[in-house]
C-alpha cells in the first residue's frame, strides 16, 4: 500500500508539473527529479515521519525554485503522517518555516513583481490544504488514542471480573471442601493415634488416608492462596514428583521414578502441569486400574519435557478410555501449553499416559 501511494503521488506530481508551464533544459530535468523524489519518499511515511517531512519540504522548495508550480501533495501527506504520529509541534514549526521559505525562493529565482512570486508560492503550498492535512492527522490520532483507551478499559474490566470470579471460587471451595477435608484428616489421625496407643498394627489403608488427608489439606490451602492472588506459597512442581511416587508406594503400588536427560530449569507452568499429570495418572492407577506396578519416566530434552506413566492394570487394547474429568483436565493443561497428550491402553495390558510439553513455547 505504501509503495502504491508513493508511486501514484509521484506520477500525479510529474503529470501535473510537466503538463503545465515549466522550464526547459537542465531546470526541467532537476524539477522532474525533485517531483518524483518527493512522491517516492512517501514509502517511508510510517517508519520515519519526521525525516519524510523534511525531505518532501526540501523537494517542494527545490522544484519551486526550478520553476514548477505544483501543489506540494507529498508534503501534505507527510504533514498528515507526522501529526498522526504525535509530532504536532514539530510539524507546525516545519510548516511555518516552509510557508516563509517558499515566497523567498520565488522572489530569488523568479523574475517579475513580488505579487506574482507570492502567488506562485501559494500555488505550491496553500494554507487551506495544509490546515486540512493537519486536522485530518490530528482527528485520526485522537480516534486511535480513544480506541486504545477503550481497549485498555476492556482489558482492565476483564481482569477485574476474573479476579472477582477467582475470589468467588476460592470462597466456594473454602466453604464446601475445607470442613469435610478437615474432618477426614482429624478422624484419620485420631484413629492412627488410638491404634498406636493400644499397641495395634495400623492398617496401611488408614495410613494412606491420613497421608492423603494431610496432602489434600496442603494442596487446598495452596490452591486457595493462588486463587486469592497470594504467591508466597509455592505450588507443586517437578521437584515434588518423588513425593507422589512415595505416596503411591504407601498405597500398595510398586512405583518407580526414572529421570533421563540433562536436567534444566523449565517454566513454572510446565513444571506444574507435569506434576498434575503424574499425580492424576498415579491416582487413577491406584483407584481404578487394579495394578501392582507403576513406572514414572521424566525425560528432559533441550526444547521439551516428556512425561510417561505406565501401569500393569486390567486395561486391554480393546478398552475405550472413558473421558473422565481427570483425563479431560490433563488434556486441557497440556493443550494450553501447546503440547500433546496420549492416554490409552498399552499393547498387552495396562494403561499409559504420555505427555510432550514444549519448553520454549511455554516460556
Amino acid at each position: 500500500m505504501d509503495w502504491a501511494i508513493s508511486i501514484s503521488v509521484a506520477a500525479l506530481l510529474l503529470g501535473t508539473g510537466l503538463s503545465g508551464q515549466h522550464p526547459a533544459g537542465e531546470r526541467e530535468l532537476v524539477g522532474a527529479v525533485l517531483l518524483a523524489a518527493g512522491g517516492l519518499a512517501l514509502v517511508a511515511r510510517r517508519r520515519a515521519p519526521i525525516a519524510l517531512l523534511a525531505v518532501t519540504g526540501l523537494c517542494a522548495v527545490g522544484y519551486e525554485a526550478a520553476g514548477f508550480e505544483v501543489l506540494a501533495v507529498s508534503y501534505l501527506i507527510a504533514v498528515y503522517g507526522a501529526v498522526r504520529a504525535g509530532h504536532r509541534a514539530l510539524t507546525v514549526a516545519a510548516s511555518v518555516s516552509l510557508l516563509v521559505v517558499l515566497p523567498l525562493t520565488a522572489l530569488v529565482f523568479r523574475d517579475g513583481p513580488a505579487r506574482e512570486a507570492f502567488a506562485q508560492a501559494r500555488n505550491v503550498l496553500e494554507i487551506a490544504w495544509l490546515i486540512a492535512a493537519f486536522a485530518a492527522g490530528e482527528a485520526l490520532r485522537q480516534a486511535e488514542r480513544r480506541a486504545d483507551e477503550a481497549e485498555r478499559t476492556r482489558e482492565e474490566t476483564a481482569r477485574r471480573r476474573a479476579d472477582e470470579e477467582r475470589l468467588h471460587i476460592a470462597r466456594e471451595l473454602h466453604d464446601s471442601l475445607t470442613h469435610q477435608i478437615s474432618i477426614i484428616k482429624v478422624q484419620s489421625e485420631v484413629a492412627v493415634h488410638v491404634a498406636r496407643r493400644r499397641g495395634e498394627q495400623v492398617p496401611e489403608t488408614l495410613l494412606a488416608i491420613q497421608t492423603a488427608g494431610r496432602e489434600a489439606t496442603r494442596e487446598l490451602r495452596a490452591t486457595l492462596e493462588a486463587l486469592r492472588g497470594d504467591d508466597t506459597t509455592p505450588l507443586q512442581s517437578l521437584e515434588h514428583v518423588p513425593e507422589l511416587v512415595e505416596r503411591a508406594r504407601s498405597m500398595g503400588l510398586d512405583a518407580t521414578l526414572t529421570v533421563e536427560g540433562q536436567r534444566h530449569t523449565v517454566p513454572a507452568a510446565v513444571g506444574r502441569t507435569a506434576y498434575r499429570i503424574v499425580q492424576e495418572a498415579l491416582t487413577n492407577t491406584a483407584r481404578h486400574a487394579c495394578a501392582t506396578t507403576a513406572a514414572v519416566r521424566i525425560e528432559y530434552r533441550p526444547d521439551a519435557l516428556s512425561i510417561q506413566v505406565d501401569d500393569d492394570g486390567k486395561a486391554t487394547p480393546d478398552d475405550v478410555p472413558t473421558p473422565a474429568l481427570g483425563l479431560l483436565g490433563m488434556r486441557e493443561r497440556v493443550t494450553a501449553l501447546g503440547g500433546r497428550l496420549r492416554a490409552q491402553p498399552r499393547t498387552e495390558h495396562g494403561f499409559t499416559v504420555q505427555a510432550h510439553l514444549p519448553v520454549e513455547r511455554a516460556s
